[in-house]
């Protein structure tokens, strides 16, 4: 099937540094996903690292658009406060497993 759009970020394996947008979400590009077979998930337990110090979301929401694979989640506020987390900052995602 051929795919529509413009071509993403070619990423299929884990660790996976990525830059944290402005509203605290974070870019899981759509070929990782498929990758990692968790198209059809809506919650996932991610850690990541940040300045060294490494941290698991458990539960995190998956957020979607209608027309692509990647997905955004959210950073908690208790850990961007905890640990400093601002916009443009970078983090490493380490694993991303089903709840």
């Amino acid at each position: 099937m051929r795919r529509r759009g413009a071509v993403g970020f070619l990423v299929t394996e884990l660790p996976y540094r990525v830059k944290v947008y402005s509203n605290f979400q974070v870019l899981i590009p759509a070929s990782l996903v498929r990758a990692l077979d968790i198209v059809n998930l809506r919650y996932v337990n991610i850690t990541f690292r940040f300045n060294g110090v490494t941290e698991t979301i458990e539960g995190a929401r998956l957020l979607r658009t209608r027309h692509t694979d990647s997905r955004q989640f959210t950073i908690p506020k208790e850990l961007r406060e905890k640990y400093g987390i601002r916009p443009g900052d970078y983090i490493e995602i380490i694993s991303i497993k089903p709840l």
